[in-house]
Protein backbone atom coordinates (compact mmCIF):
# COMPACT_ATOMS: atom_id res chain seq x y z
CA UNK A 1 0.00 0.00 0.00
CA UNK A 2 1.30 3.61 -0.84
CA UNK A 3 1.98 6.14 1.86
CA UNK A 4 -0.08 9.21 1.10
CA UNK A 5 2.06 12.20 1.23
CA UNK A 6 -0.11 13.82 3.87
CA UNK A 7 0.85 11.09 6.37
CA UNK A 8 4.36 11.51 5.78
CA UNK A 9 4.16 15.70 6.18
CA UNK A 10 4.16 15.68 9.95
CA UNK A 11 7.33 13.24 10.62
CA UNK A 12 8.67 15.45 7.84
CA UNK A 13 7.97 19.04 9.60
CA UNK A 14 8.95 17.51 13.22
CA UNK A 15 12.37 17.15 11.31
CA UNK A 16 12.85 20.09 9.98
CA UNK A 17 11.93 21.72 13.31
CA UNK A 18 13.92 19.55 15.00
CA UNK A 19 17.18 21.46 13.56
CA UNK A 20 15.68 24.71 14.33
CA UNK A 21 15.85 23.63 17.96
CA UNK A 22 19.44 22.56 17.90
CA UNK A 23 20.78 25.96 16.36
CA UNK A 24 18.66 27.89 18.85
CA UNK A 25 21.30 26.24 21.62
CA UNK A 26 24.08 25.82 19.78
CA UNK A 27 24.97 29.27 17.88
CA UNK A 28 24.29 31.26 21.14
CA UNK A 29 27.37 29.93 22.57
CA UNK A 30 30.01 29.80 19.17
CA UNK A 31 28.76 32.87 17.73
CA UNK A 32 31.13 35.33 20.09
CA UNK A 33 34.29 32.66 19.19
CA UNK A 34 33.74 32.98 15.47
CA UNK A 35 33.30 36.57 15.88
CA UNK A 36 37.06 36.21 16.74
CA UNK A 37 38.11 33.04 14.48
CA UNK A 38 36.67 35.60 11.92
CA UNK A 39 39.12 39.05 12.53
CA UNK A 40 42.04 36.62 13.52
CA UNK A 41 41.02 35.44 9.62
CA UNK A 42 40.89 38.79 8.21
CA UNK A 43 44.23 39.60 9.44
CA UNK A 44 45.91 36.48 8.12
CA UNK A 45 44.69 37.19 4.71
CA UNK A 46 46.14 40.72 5.01
CA UNK A 47 49.24 38.89 5.98
CA UNK A 48 48.85 37.01 2.62
CA UNK A 49 47.65 34.21 3.74
CA UNK A 50 45.42 31.40 1.83
CA UNK A 51 42.29 29.21 3.17
CA UNK A 52 42.70 25.32 2.75
CA UNK A 53 39.90 23.23 3.09
CA UNK A 54 39.73 19.29 2.96
CA UNK A 55 37.37 16.41 3.80
CA UNK A 56 36.35 12.93 3.09
CA UNK A 57 33.66 11.53 1.33
CA UNK A 58 30.13 13.17 2.02
CA UNK A 59 32.52 16.17 3.77
CA UNK A 60 34.69 17.25 1.15
CA UNK A 61 31.59 19.10 -0.60
CA UNK A 62 31.96 20.89 2.29
CA UNK A 63 35.10 22.26 1.54
CA UNK A 64 34.28 22.66 -2.16
CA UNK A 65 31.70 25.12 -1.23
CA UNK A 66 34.11 26.79 1.55
CA UNK A 67 36.47 27.28 -1.79
CA UNK A 68 33.79 28.42 -4.02
CA UNK A 69 32.37 31.22 -1.46
CA UNK A 70 35.63 32.66 -0.59
CA UNK A 71 36.88 32.88 -4.17
CA UNK A 72 33.56 33.82 -6.06
CA UNK A 73 31.79 35.72 -3.16
CA UNK A 74 28.42 36.65 -3.92
CA UNK A 75 28.22 40.60 -2.56
CA UNK A 76 28.86 42.07 -5.65
CA UNK A 77 32.32 43.72 -5.53
CA UNK A 78 33.53 41.73 -3.15
CA UNK A 79 37.42 41.14 -3.34
CA UNK A 80 38.37 37.36 -3.98
CA UNK A 81 40.19 35.14 -1.28
CA UNK A 82 42.33 32.81 -1.95
CA UNK A 83 41.01 29.06 -0.97
CA UNK A 84 41.39 25.85 -2.33
CA UNK A 85 39.35 22.42 -1.92
CA UNK A 86 43.10 20.04 -1.16
CA UNK A 87 40.36 17.03 -0.40
CA UNK A 88 41.60 14.94 -3.20
CA UNK A 89 44.72 14.18 -1.39
CA UNK A 90 44.64 16.74 1.28
CA UNK A 91 47.31 14.79 3.71
CA UNK A 92 50.61 15.57 0.81
CA UNK A 93 48.82 18.61 -0.69
CA UNK A 94 48.52 20.46 2.21
CA UNK A 95 52.14 20.42 3.01
CA UNK A 96 53.64 21.07 0.00
CA UNK A 97 51.34 24.50 0.17
CA UNK A 98 51.46 25.63 3.55
CA UNK A 99 53.22 28.85 5.05
CA UNK A 100 52.69 30.31 8.76
CA UNK A 101 50.01 32.67 8.11
CA UNK A 102 47.55 30.41 6.52
CA UNK A 103 44.25 29.58 7.63
CA UNK A 104 43.64 25.13 7.55
CA UNK A 105 40.09 24.00 7.56
CA UNK A 106 39.21 20.08 8.40
CA UNK A 107 35.69 19.01 7.73
CA UNK A 108 34.49 15.05 8.71
CA UNK A 109 31.73 13.29 10.41
CA UNK A 110 30.32 13.90 14.22
CA UNK A 111 32.50 11.31 15.47
CA UNK A 112 35.62 13.29 13.66
CA UNK A 113 38.14 11.91 11.06
CA UNK A 114 41.83 10.65 12.30
CA UNK A 115 43.29 11.15 8.93
CA UNK A 116 41.92 15.00 9.11
CA UNK A 117 42.95 15.45 12.72
CA UNK A 118 46.18 14.49 11.87
CA UNK A 119 46.45 17.11 9.22
CA UNK A 120 45.26 19.54 11.27
CA UNK A 121 47.73 19.25 13.89
CA UNK A 122 50.42 19.29 11.45
CA UNK A 123 49.23 22.88 10.35
CA UNK A 124 48.96 24.26 13.67
CA UNK A 125 52.80 23.50 14.26
CA UNK A 126 53.66 25.17 11.36
CA UNK A 127 52.13 28.10 12.56
CA UNK A 128 48.42 28.14 11.00
CA UNK A 129 44.89 29.27 12.12
CA UNK A 130 42.94 25.98 11.90
CA UNK A 131 39.41 24.76 12.18
CA UNK A 132 38.35 21.61 13.21
CA UNK A 133 34.89 21.00 12.13
CA UNK A 134 34.43 19.13 14.25
CA UNK A 135 37.41 18.18 16.99
CA UNK A 136 38.20 18.93 20.26
CA UNK A 137 42.22 20.97 19.17
CA UNK A 138 42.28 23.92 16.76
CA UNK A 139 42.43 27.52 16.39
CA UNK A 140 38.92 27.18 16.26
CA UNK A 141 37.55 23.71 17.58
CA UNK A 142 33.97 22.56 17.72
CA UNK A 143 32.60 19.65 19.29
CA UNK A 144 29.70 17.73 16.88
CA UNK A 145 26.14 19.99 16.88
CA UNK A 146 24.74 16.58 16.48
CA UNK A 147 25.19 12.79 16.17
CA UNK A 148 23.31 13.05 13.31
CA UNK A 149 25.48 13.12 10.23
CA UNK A 150 23.00 15.02 8.42
CA UNK A 151 21.66 17.44 10.88
CA UNK A 152 26.24 18.12 11.92
CA UNK A 153 26.52 19.10 8.33
CA UNK A 154 23.89 21.67 8.22
CA UNK A 155 24.86 23.20 11.50
CA UNK A 156 28.61 23.04 10.04
CA UNK A 157 27.04 24.54 6.89
CA UNK A 158 25.85 27.58 8.55
CA UNK A 159 28.81 28.11 10.67
CA UNK A 160 31.31 28.59 7.62
CA UNK A 161 28.85 30.44 5.53
CA UNK A 162 28.95 33.30 8.51
CA UNK A 163 32.73 32.58 8.58
CA UNK A 164 32.81 33.86 4.83
CA UNK A 165 30.14 36.84 5.61
CA UNK A 166 31.94 38.27 8.50
CA UNK A 167 35.05 37.72 7.90
CA UNK A 168 34.65 40.31 4.23
CA UNK A 169 33.95 42.76 6.74
CA UNK A 170 36.74 42.24 9.46
CA UNK A 171 38.75 42.50 6.60
CA UNK A 172 37.87 45.24 4.47
CA UNK A 173 37.11 47.42 7.78
CA UNK A 174 40.52 46.66 8.92
CA UNK A 175 42.06 47.20 5.55
CA UNK A 176 40.15 50.67 4.10
CA UNK A 177 38.41 51.81 7.01
CA UNK A 178 36.64 53.91 4.53
CA UNK A 179 33.45 55.39 5.41
CA UNK A 180 31.25 53.21 2.94
CA UNK A 181 31.26 49.95 3.94
CA UNK A 182 29.58 49.34 0.16
CA UNK A 183 27.71 46.00 -0.48
CA UNK A 184 27.94 44.57 2.96
CA UNK A 185 26.23 47.68 4.20
CA UNK A 186 22.58 45.72 4.57
CA UNK A 187 24.61 42.73 6.41
CA UNK A 188 26.11 45.03 8.58
CA UNK A 189 24.84 48.69 9.24
CA UNK A 190 26.81 49.50 12.32
CA UNK A 191 29.90 49.92 10.14
CA UNK A 192 30.52 53.21 8.38
CA UNK A 193 31.31 56.44 9.55
CA UNK A 194 34.74 56.11 10.52
CA UNK A 195 37.52 53.93 10.93
CA UNK A 196 37.01 51.74 14.29
CA UNK A 197 39.21 49.24 16.27
CA UNK A 198 38.00 45.11 15.04
CA UNK A 199 38.19 44.12 18.91
CA UNK A 200 35.68 45.09 21.62
CA UNK A 201 31.90 46.36 20.71
CA UNK A 202 32.49 45.85 16.92
CA UNK A 203 33.36 41.69 18.03
CA UNK A 204 30.24 42.03 19.81
CA UNK A 205 28.03 43.58 17.36
CA UNK A 206 29.18 40.80 14.48
CA UNK A 207 28.75 38.11 17.17
CA UNK A 208 25.37 39.66 17.48
CA UNK A 209 25.22 39.38 13.53
CA UNK A 210 25.93 35.99 13.28
CA UNK A 211 23.46 35.35 16.28
CA UNK A 212 20.66 36.89 14.01
CA UNK A 213 21.69 34.85 10.55
CA UNK A 214 21.12 31.56 12.28
CA UNK A 215 18.06 32.63 13.40
CA UNK A 216 16.95 34.17 10.25
CA UNK A 217 17.73 30.56 9.05
CA UNK A 218 15.50 28.92 11.74
CA UNK A 219 12.42 31.32 10.44
CA UNK A 220 12.59 30.58 7.05
CA UNK A 221 12.73 26.77 7.82
CA UNK A 222 9.78 26.68 9.94
CA UNK A 223 8.11 28.42 7.13
CA UNK A 224 9.18 25.57 4.71
CA UNK A 225 7.70 23.16 7.40
CA UNK A 226 4.54 24.81 8.12
CA UNK A 227 3.59 25.25 4.30
CA UNK A 228 5.86 22.88 1.92
CA UNK A 229 6.21 19.28 3.76
CA UNK A 230 3.48 17.79 2.17
CA UNK A 231 5.39 19.18 -1.19
CA UNK A 232 8.71 17.18 0.26
CA UNK A 233 7.05 14.10 1.07
CA UNK A 234 5.67 14.28 -2.65
CA UNK A 235 9.20 14.60 -4.10
CA UNK A 236 10.20 11.61 -1.88
CA UNK A 237 7.59 9.62 -2.73
CA UNK A 238 7.90 10.30 -6.58
CA UNK A 239 11.52 9.50 -6.38
CA UNK A 240 11.07 6.54 -4.42
CA UNK A 241 8.56 4.81 -6.90
CA UNK A 242 11.41 5.70 -9.39
CA UNK A 243 14.08 4.30 -7.72
CA UNK A 244 11.69 1.21 -7.26
CA UNK A 245 11.44 1.25 -11.20
CA UNK A 246 15.64 1.15 -11.22
CA UNK A 247 15.59 4.62 -11.80
CA UNK A 248 18.66 6.94 -10.18
CA UNK A 249 19.03 10.41 -9.66
CA UNK A 250 20.75 13.42 -11.64
CA UNK A 251 21.46 15.91 -9.95
CA UNK A 252 22.90 18.99 -10.93
CA UNK A 253 23.33 23.36 -9.74
CA UNK A 254 26.40 26.27 -9.88
CA UNK A 255 28.77 27.48 -7.16
CA UNK A 256 27.66 26.31 -3.78
CA UNK A 257 24.58 24.24 -5.69
CA UNK A 258 26.93 22.33 -7.51
CA UNK A 259 28.18 21.29 -3.83
CA UNK A 260 24.88 20.40 -2.68
CA UNK A 261 24.40 18.57 -5.84
CA UNK A 262 27.35 16.66 -5.07
CA UNK A 263 26.70 15.97 -1.44
CA UNK A 264 23.44 15.32 -2.03
CA UNK A 265 25.02 12.98 -4.81
CA UNK A 266 27.34 11.23 -2.58
CA UNK A 267 25.23 11.12 0.59
CA UNK A 268 23.12 8.40 -1.43
CA UNK A 269 26.00 6.31 -2.99
CA UNK A 270 27.80 6.82 0.42
CA UNK A 271 25.16 7.09 2.94
CA UNK A 272 26.04 7.12 7.02
CA UNK A 273 26.40 3.96 8.15
CA UNK A 274 23.38 1.52 8.45
CA UNK A 275 21.57 3.02 5.85
CA UNK A 276 20.80 2.07 2.25
CA UNK A 277 22.43 3.18 -0.59
CA UNK A 278 20.44 4.95 -3.68
CA UNK A 279 21.91 4.87 -7.59
CA UNK A 280 22.57 8.95 -8.03
CA UNK A 281 25.37 10.90 -10.38
CA UNK A 282 26.52 14.79 -9.76
CA UNK A 283 26.76 16.59 -13.35
CA UNK A 284 28.81 19.47 -11.55
CA UNK A 285 30.90 16.78 -10.15
CA UNK A 286 32.78 16.25 -13.33
CA UNK A 287 35.32 19.15 -13.87
CA UNK A 288 37.15 18.23 -16.96
CA UNK A 289 33.72 17.81 -18.76
CA UNK A 290 32.44 20.94 -17.60
CA UNK A 291 35.20 23.00 -18.22
CA UNK A 292 35.50 20.69 -21.81
CA UNK A 293 31.39 22.10 -22.59
CA UNK A 294 32.00 25.14 -21.93
CA UNK A 295 34.95 26.24 -23.83
CA UNK A 296 33.90 23.95 -26.75
CA UNK A 297 30.07 24.70 -26.74
CA UNK A 298 29.21 27.25 -24.36
CA UNK A 299 28.19 27.51 -20.63
CA UNK A 300 24.09 26.81 -21.05
CA UNK A 301 24.49 23.12 -22.17
CA UNK A 302 27.31 22.11 -19.46
CA UNK A 303 24.64 19.85 -17.80
CA UNK A 304 22.66 19.23 -20.95
CA UNK A 305 25.47 17.69 -22.77
CA UNK A 306 26.01 15.16 -20.31
CA UNK A 307 22.33 14.60 -19.38
CA UNK A 308 21.78 13.29 -22.90
CA UNK A 309 24.26 11.02 -22.45
CA UNK A 310 22.96 9.31 -19.48
CA UNK A 311 19.67 9.69 -18.83
CA UNK A 312 16.91 7.23 -18.79
CA UNK A 313 13.20 7.61 -18.89
CA UNK A 314 13.06 6.15 -15.39
CA UNK A 315 15.62 8.23 -13.61
CA UNK A 316 15.01 11.80 -11.72
CA UNK A 317 16.28 14.84 -12.94
CA UNK A 318 16.90 17.15 -9.68
CA UNK A 319 17.92 21.16 -10.62
CA UNK A 320 19.10 23.35 -7.98
CA UNK A 321 19.07 26.67 -8.26
CA UNK A 322 19.00 29.28 -5.76
CA UNK A 323 17.38 31.86 -8.22
CA UNK A 324 15.09 29.50 -9.79
CA UNK A 325 16.69 31.08 -13.15
CA UNK A 326 19.95 29.64 -14.26
CA UNK A 327 20.59 28.62 -17.82
CA UNK A 328 21.60 25.87 -17.62
CA UNK A 329 19.68 24.09 -15.04
CA UNK A 330 16.45 25.21 -17.19
CA UNK A 331 17.40 23.48 -20.67
CA UNK A 332 18.40 20.81 -18.56
CA UNK A 333 15.04 20.08 -16.69
CA UNK A 334 13.62 20.83 -19.68
CA UNK A 335 14.41 18.54 -21.55
CA UNK A 336 13.69 15.90 -18.77
CA UNK A 337 10.73 16.79 -18.96
CA UNK A 338 10.54 16.33 -22.97
CA UNK A 339 11.47 12.74 -22.27
CA UNK A 340 9.42 11.76 -19.23
CA UNK A 341 11.74 12.04 -16.29
CA UNK A 342 10.41 12.50 -12.88
CA UNK A 343 12.14 16.51 -12.45
CA UNK A 344 12.63 18.07 -8.87
CA UNK A 345 13.70 21.74 -8.16
CA UNK A 346 14.82 23.11 -5.44
CA UNK A 347 14.95 26.97 -5.57
CA UNK A 348 14.61 30.14 -3.75
CA UNK A 349 13.90 33.80 -4.32
CA UNK A 350 10.05 33.92 -5.61
CA UNK A 351 10.71 30.48 -7.98
CA UNK A 352 12.00 31.68 -11.07
CA UNK A 353 11.63 31.19 -14.26
CA UNK A 354 11.73 27.03 -13.56
CA UNK A 355 8.42 28.13 -11.29
CA UNK A 356 7.11 30.33 -13.83
CA UNK A 357 7.53 27.88 -16.65
CA UNK A 358 6.12 24.69 -14.91
CA UNK A 359 9.24 22.91 -15.66
CA UNK A 360 9.39 20.37 -12.91
CA UNK A 361 6.96 18.15 -11.56
CA UNK A 362 7.73 19.39 -8.28
CA UNK A 363 9.22 22.37 -6.98
CA UNK A 364 10.92 22.92 -3.25
CA UNK A 365 11.05 26.47 -2.76
CA UNK A 366 12.70 29.16 0.05
CA UNK A 367 11.42 32.00 0.31
CA UNK A 368 14.58 33.98 0.21
CA UNK A 369 16.67 36.39 -1.72
CA UNK A 370 19.48 35.69 -0.03
CA UNK A 371 21.93 32.76 -1.36
CA UNK A 372 23.58 31.57 2.20
CA UNK A 373 20.25 31.11 3.47
CA UNK A 374 18.45 29.54 0.47
CA UNK A 375 21.66 27.37 0.70
CA UNK A 376 21.46 26.29 3.66
CA UNK A 377 17.33 25.29 4.12
CA UNK A 378 18.53 23.22 0.97
CA UNK A 379 20.40 21.22 2.48
CA UNK A 380 17.53 21.15 4.96
CA UNK A 381 15.30 19.60 2.32
CA UNK A 382 16.75 16.96 0.74
CA UNK A 383 18.32 15.73 3.96
CA UNK A 384 14.72 15.10 5.18
CA UNK A 385 14.12 13.80 1.68
CA UNK A 386 16.84 11.47 1.83
CA UNK A 387 15.44 10.19 5.83
CA UNK A 388 12.22 9.72 4.04
CA UNK A 389 13.50 7.58 1.66
CA UNK A 390 15.25 5.72 4.12
CA UNK A 391 11.92 5.36 5.81
CA UNK A 392 10.12 3.97 3.24
CA UNK A 393 12.89 1.79 2.09
CA UNK A 394 12.56 0.04 5.29
CA UNK A 395 8.23 0.46 5.10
Amino acid sequence: MVTPAIDLAPRIAARLRQRNALAEAFFPAEAPRLAEACREMAERFLRGGRLFAFGRGAHATDAQHVAVEFVHPIVVGKQALPALDLSAAFPTWLPALLRPDDIVMGFGPPGGDPEVDAVLRFAAQRGAQTFALPGTKGSYAVEAPSADPFVHQEMIEVLYHTLWETVHVFFEHRQHGHDDVGASSFLYPYLGGQEQDTTGAVLEEVAASILAKSRDDAALREAVARHQSERIAEAALAIHERLEQGGKLILFGNGGSATDANDWALDCVAPPPGRPTFPALSLAHEAATLSAVSNDVGTEVVFLRQFLAHAQPQDVAVGISTSGSSKNVLVTLAEARKRGLLTVALVGYDGGAILKAELADVVLFVPSDYIPRIQEVHASIYHTILDTLYDLADA
